[in-house]
């Protein structure tokens, strides 16, 4: 079954014919051809996909990306810890957020959404502050599509003696990365980001001695890291609660195609492809966006809005899904704006097509006050 439109979206995205069909066999979860066969091999592919080097593992935990987020920063972090999250856009105020709900203390860096964040306030609060255990920063932000520079706080971090969570959620897969060689200790990401699955659960890799320290830390039963962990590593691949069967079928077949378009050197290129396609496109339409070129993940792009009274972005939507095409509000507080993705089964002809779309769409277009983006 076709899709009747591309889901130009940083996840849920649009997937492959292959990973849709992977979805259509019952599986029952005491058998070694779903346990072994499938969620051990995952288990290790994850492994080997983030790092060249022993010592880490990885660990499954249903629902959603944030799901795993909170996991990992409840059971990581101990009583006595004390967390520095880096937040330039919604995802790291969410770990923030998370952070208050379990009453975990926390300093939080803020530069604003649209700017990366100053390594010299990150390593001036590390210096300042001997409570602080844990760093967390995000390296994609989808929020305006920036890409963060992880390895200069990582290594800031590790200086301090600090252990480095990151939120790889849209990145993990589709930009390369050796989490060993940047310092990372937790790394979370999500089945239906750039590995290209379907929703249904997230997953951390982590350094193994860190992840045995969260033994009995864990403020949350269902969110346990190291209980699921453990129940993973006893019982060869067998969850602790009900599995997402279909779904770790469908990530198993993204991953084997994953690997058939070269790795995920292939596939950041190919994104990078989309990327740069998308922003000349739209900028020879007349939009502009929103942060600087050398600020651009391979991920998601955003977009001004036009300025025109008569552009709503409902009606833009419409017109571009109707021509086959499904693009993204925006989500910066302070600049009006659109966003559209361009990781999952998508190709550059598909955003050169796209752009066609666009011109179609602009309905505003030919109107007396037209003026498109600020």
């Amino acid at each position: 079954m076709k899709n009747e439109y591309l889901l130009l979206t940083p996840g849920p995205l649009s997937t492959s014919e292959g990973v849709r069909e992977a979805m259509l066999k019952d599986w029952c979860t005491w058998d070694d051809d779903y346990n072994k066969d499938i969620v051990e091999v995952i288990r290790t592919k994850l492994v080997r996909l983030a790092t060249k080097k022993d010592g880490y593992t990885s660990v499954l935990m249903q629902g959603s990306g944030t799901a795993s987020v909170e996991a990992t920063i409840g059971s990581a972090i101990g009583k006595d810890g004390k967390l520095l999250v880096v937040d330039n856009g919604a995802y790291g105020a969410r770990i923030a957020q998370i952070a208050e709900y379990l009453n975990i203390p926390c300093h939080v860096v803020s530069p604003g959404e649209t700017s990366q964040p100053h390594l010299n306030e990150v390593e001036t609060a590390l210096a300042s502050d001997p409570t602080i255990t844990h760093v967390a920063i995000v390296h994609c932000e989808t929020t305006t599509g920036m890409l963060n520079p992880i390895a200069d706080f990582a290594s800031v971090a590790k200086t301090h003696g600090k252990v480095v969570i990151l939120d790889a959620m849209s990145s993990f897969g589709g930009i390369p990365m050796d989490i060993a060689e940047l310092g990372i200790d937790f790394m979370i990401s999500s089945a239906n980001k750039c590995i290209q699955g379907v929703p249904g659960f997230g997953f951390v890799i982590a350094k193994q001695s860190e992840l045995e320290k969260c033994k009995g830390q864990a403020r949350s039963l269902s969110l346990d890291l190291y209980d699921q962990w453990h129940c993973m590593e006893v019982n060869h691949g067998k969850w602790r609660f009900t599995s997402p069967t279909h779904t770790v079928r469908a990530f198993y077949q993204a991953l084997l195609e994953l690997e058939q378009e070269g790795g995920v050197e292939a596939r950041h290129q190919r994104y990078q492809t989309n990327q740069k396609t998308l922003v000349a496109g739209m900028r020879s339409l007349g939009f502009e966006p929103l942060l600087n070129d050398e600020l651009h993940s391979p991920v998601i792009t955003s977009f001004y809005s036009p300025t025109h009274s008569d552009y709503q972005f409902k009606t833009f939507y419409v017109r571009l899904k109707e021509q086959g095409f499904v693009i993204y509000p925006g989500k910066v507080s302070n600049a009006d704006c659109f966003r559209i993705g361009n990781i999952g089964e998508v190709y550059p002809v598909d955003i050169e097509r796209l752009i066609g779309a666009v011109k179609n769409a602009m309905y505003w277009q030919n109107q007396p006050d037209q003026k498109l983006a600020s």
